[in-house]
């Protein structure tokens, strides 16, 4: 990379600096909207013990879940694990540590960190296992938790476009969880499917600054259904 130019033509550069027991924050919503060259990278890198966020797990064969089959996960701070048989079963026998986190505490755990906010209070989970061992304090006589917040030592992230000096445009509903994902790695790693020229794209359509970018490598991608529904035209 020179100067303000982010972009990496391999994995290889891309990845660089990713160790075992590092912490990544990875953006996608089921299997819209994820990082899937990245991930499969890091399955070739055989990199393990890492710690996972990420709104869920993949499935069996892709995603994350190809990372967890080789059982290179040590740990998952996610919302949603229902998709994923591998997940329950290395769960229900010990062997993979999962810190479960309402959706929208998540998503603001992710974007307090990467604001610099520490922690927070919520009225979600109180009164619940999700509470357990966490301050509570009271505000307008409604009980809060307080929630810390998330950083990691990567971020990987998908978007549609990129400009060579980091900013990014996302893609309807595969924006998800991308946008707070990319402000909280301490590198952060962008997979794109276009890169333009610097000032080609207009201010008002950049969704992430290009100062939280590090990295971005441009890619094709799978785009797979997780569940194709069909209508009934009988």
């Amino acid at each position: 990379m020179a100067g303000f130019n982010k972009v990496v033509t391999s994995y290889a550069d891309a990845l660089s600096g990713l160790k075992d027991g590092m912490t990544v924050i990875s953006g996608g919503f089921g299997l819209c909207g994820i990082p899937e060259g990245l991930i499969a990278r890091i399955k070739e890198m055989g990199t393990t013990s890492l710690t996972f966020v990420s709104n869920n797990c993949g499935v069996d064969d892709f995603g994350l879940g190809i990372l967890l089959k080789e059982k290179q996960i040590r740990k998952m701070i996610s919302s949603y694990v229902g998709e994923n048989a591998e997940f329950e079963r290395q769960y229900l026998s010990g062997e993979l540590e999962v810190e479960l986190t309402p959706q929208g505490t998540l998503a603001e755990k992710i974007r307090a960190g990467g604001a610099g906010i520490p922690a927070f209070y919520t009225a979600t989970g109180y009164g619940t296992p999700v509470a357990e061992g966490k301050e509570v304090k009271q505000f307008n006589k409604r009980n809060y938790i307080l929630e810390e917040s998330i950083t990691g030592d990567f971020s990987l992230v998908r978007a549609w476009k990129a400009d060579k000096t980091g900013n990014l445009v996302y893609r309807d509903t595969a924006m998800n969880f991308n946008p707070m994902a990319a402000t909280a790695g301490r590198i952060t790693v962008v997979e794109v499917e276009e890169i333009v020229e610097t000032g080609s794209l207009k201010p008002t359509e950049i969704h992430t600054p290009g100062i939280y970018v590090d990295r971005i490598i441009r890619s094709s991608f799978e785009k797979r259904i997780e569940r194709l529904t069909l209508a009934d035209n009988n």
